[in-house]
């Protein structure tokens, strides 16, 4: 059994050798607390970039057409290449991969109401291009485009919080009609917006926009999402086989790369991803091995230790002590180092993040800023089991680390380890 005695005689050890006892506890702290506020840095960065990917869908393939670059079939190059609706509508059936997607017709023109008015950018969607760019619309706020306004060739529109500030000022906004140009359209929606300026568009039905704008032919751009593809591999191959696809409809080399503009935040994302798991990484080895000296440090107290009280040792197994007391005063003098010391580490560590997430979200909180604008820091905190698991290993780390010297010590006999200097 192991009692008060026992404690009262290890904190009397670890009082002879203070300074000794500090610096293999500070090492110890310093290890945990290192590895906590590494991590902490690791998913700040992560939380940061991935927030800058928050308004667009990581699956995201944007298409638009340009200019031949090379000859093809006798046909010369810088022939400029045109999007229609069979480009649009064989996607799905060409590509069951695709989840959603939408074409895009823009114009640009001077939207009024009353005597207020402002040149804004117009957007003809369909109703996909709410998911696919992550658009919200704040409950009270009207609804987005719908197939029913796409079929109809509805005259409807979604504006942004600016667009009703300048606009509409404290009027209500929602079943108003605004002009665009000579046109008129009702205001069916205000969608969410975190950058209240003059850039955010308002939106219109696709069939609406191309009507009027592109004379009931093509579109400007194409947005889709792709499921299903892993590897730089599969996306690889899927963005050669839109190209082929394209080529065989256009006319244009399947290599001529310059004929059909993609962006491609698939690639992007899993090139970000894998250099954030590569930080990741090197986070752990480098916290894990200053983890590990704090560990070696202990172990090597904990041999001296032995050393120093292999008499005492000794005379306590001559007076009928056994064996697994002895191993007990050794192994609970190094966990209450390491379980001490290493959850100092980790409160300190835990609360140096979480300082530094108060001060970071009080300076955002504090001005404004663009969704344009990047991120490279946000919420740099530890998942709490991450920091218990980390101070539970140090702790068995601790048992062994006492557990090996004292095993050695115990062996010797009693005469042996009394004749011991």
């Amino acid at each position: 059994m192991f009692d008060f005695d026992n404690f009262r005689e290890i904190w009397s050890t670890m009082k002879k050798n203070k300074l000794r006892t500090f610096l293999t506890g500070f090492s110890v702290a310093w290890g945990i607390f290192m590895l906590i506020v590494l991590l902490g840095a690791g998913n700040g960065m992560r939380n940061g970039i991935v927030y800058n990917f928050d308004n667009f869908s990581t699956n995201m393939l944007n298409l638009w057409p340009r200019r031949t670059s090379m000859p093809y079939k006798g046909m010369q190059n810088n022939r400029r290449i045109e999007f229609t609706n069979k480009d649009y509508e064989t996607l799905e059936k060409l590509n069951p991969e695709i989840e959603l997607k939408s074409g895009i017709v823009y114009h640009s023109d001077t939207l009024s109401y009353g005597e207020e008015y402002n040149t804004y950018q117009l957007r003809g969607v369909h109703p996909d291009m709410a998911q696919i760019n992550k658009i919200k619309m704040p409950v009270g706020s009207g609804r987005f485009i719908n197939d029913i306004d796409i079929r109809e060739n509805r005259k409807v529109i979604v504006i942004s919080p600016r667009m009703k500030t300048v606009l509409f000022r404290s009027e209500e906004a929602l079943g108003k009609y605004i002009k665009a140009g000579q046109m008129a359209y009702q205001v069916i929606g205000i969608y969410e917006a975190e950058d209240n300026n003059n850039d955010a568009p308002a939106y219109i039905p696709f069939s609406t926009a191309q009507t009027l704008y592109k004379k009931g032919y093509g579109m400007d751009e194409i947005y889709l999402t792709v499921n299903g593809i892993q590897t730089q591999a599969e996306n690889d191959a899927f963005e050669q086989k839109l190209r082929e696809q394209f080529a065989r409809r256009h006319l244009f080399d399947p290599a001529d790369t310059r004929a059909l503009g993609i962006w491609n935040m698939i690639e992007d994302f899993m090139m970000l991803n894998g250099m954030l798991n590569g930080i990741t990484l090197f986070i752990w080895i480098i916290g894990i091995g200053t983890l590990t000296a704090g560990v070696v440090g202990v172990s090597n107290i904990m041999l001296i230790t032995v050393r120093e009280r292999t008499k005492e040792f000794g005379i306590r197994k001559a007076l009928g002590a056994t064996p697994l007391s002895i191993l007990k005063l050794v192994i609970v003098e190094s966990v209450l180092i390491t379980a001490v010391f290493g959850y100092i580490g980790m409160v300190l560590g835990i609360g140096v993040t979480e300082i530094i997430n108060m001060i970071t979200e009080a300076m955002q909180a504090g001005q404004t800023v663009s969704r344009d604008d990047m991120t490279i820091f946000r919420n740099p905190t530890v998942n709490m089991s991450i920091a218990l698991l980390s101070t539970v290993l140090l702790m068995v780390a601790g048992v062994l680390a006492g557990y090996f010297p004292a095993r050695k010590a115990v062996k010797i006999t009693a005469i042996e380890a009394m004749r011991h200097e």
